[in-house]
């Protein structure tokens, strides 16, 4: 009797599989929640300079729909019990929607034609796709299978989307328009996610999330290589622009005193 009342307590105390899944799950949350509005100061920038200037839009709608993609797959009739899965990608869907009505705003005409266009796209992508899952495919395995490896797909294009900006970051030596905590959130969501795969083995989350750590410990190394180029060349330009502002001044000596003022005052 007292060995099975000892069993019972040691059954309850142990910390399962499912229990560690279960946490590290809630910690990719977490990490991912802080990815996804890790651009908060980029389009804070976009907003107040009304100009969305060289950054690339590319990473957000690959984002937008890897979330809704696996937002379909979390779902119980495809793939059950996955409801973190679901909790944060349907978080992440909505965050993206809002970057992308900036890039709309503050894009001139032709970048914004070309984005609409290709979100309609991704949007007509994922209807057909739930709609011909959900009817043609009547078992959550083949659901699973079917969702799955578009996904992995979905997820490699994530990941994969910043590798445009390393070529511009490695041509011009400067991490100006790589934002450095998109790349480590990226990194540290690749590694909790792969963690959580791991666990409970799924390879369509395993996959793309192995890959996408690395790429977001390539773009770490690239922050690490160019930080100081980067800082130099910024200085350099706002040197150059506070003599040219000083040139301008001396130049016209009855306007002097207006600038002069304005510059304390700033």
């Amino acid at each position: 009797m007292t060995s099975q009342y000892m069993s019972s307590r040691l059954q309850k105390i142990m910390f399962t599989k499912d229990d560690a899944r279960t946490l590290v799950g809630i910690v990719g949350n977490i990490i991912a929640l802080i990815l996804f509005l890790s651009p908060v100061p980029t389009f804070y920038r976009i907003w107040k300079k009304s100009s969305v200037e060289q950054y690339s839009a590319v990473p957000y709608l690959a984002t937008f729909i890897n979330c809704g993609l696996w937002v379909l797959y979390g779902l119980p009739l495809v793939h059950p019990n996955s409801t973190l899965v679901v909790t944060i990608n349907g978080t992440g869907f909505v965050i993206e929607i809002v970057y992308l009505s900036l890039f709309l705003i503050f894009s001139d005409r032709k970048k914004r034609l070309r984005l609409v266009v290709i979100v309609v796209a991704e949007c007509v992508f994922m209807a057909a796709l739930a709609l011909l899952v959900l009817t043609l495919a009547h078992t959550t395995k083949l659901r699973s299978a079917i969702v799955g490896s578009i996904c992995m797909v979905g997820n490699i294009m994530m990941y994969a989307s910043p590798l445009s900006v390393m070529k511009l970051v490695i041509s011009t030596r400067s991490v100006e328009y790589m934002p450095f905590f998109l790349s480590l959130f990226s990194f540290l969501n690749g590694i909790s996610w792969t963690a959580y795969a791991l666990i409970r083995f799924d390879p369509f989350i395993v996959a793309p999330n192995g890959m996408g750590a690395v790429l977001g410990l390539a773009q770490l190394l690239l922050y690490a290589t160019f930080y100081r180029s980067t800082k130099r060349m910024m200085a350099e330009r706002k040197a150059k622009g506070e003599l040219g502002l000083t040139e301008k001044i001396a130049a016209d000596p009855n306007k002097n005193n207006g600038h002069v003022s304005q510059i304390n005052a700033v």
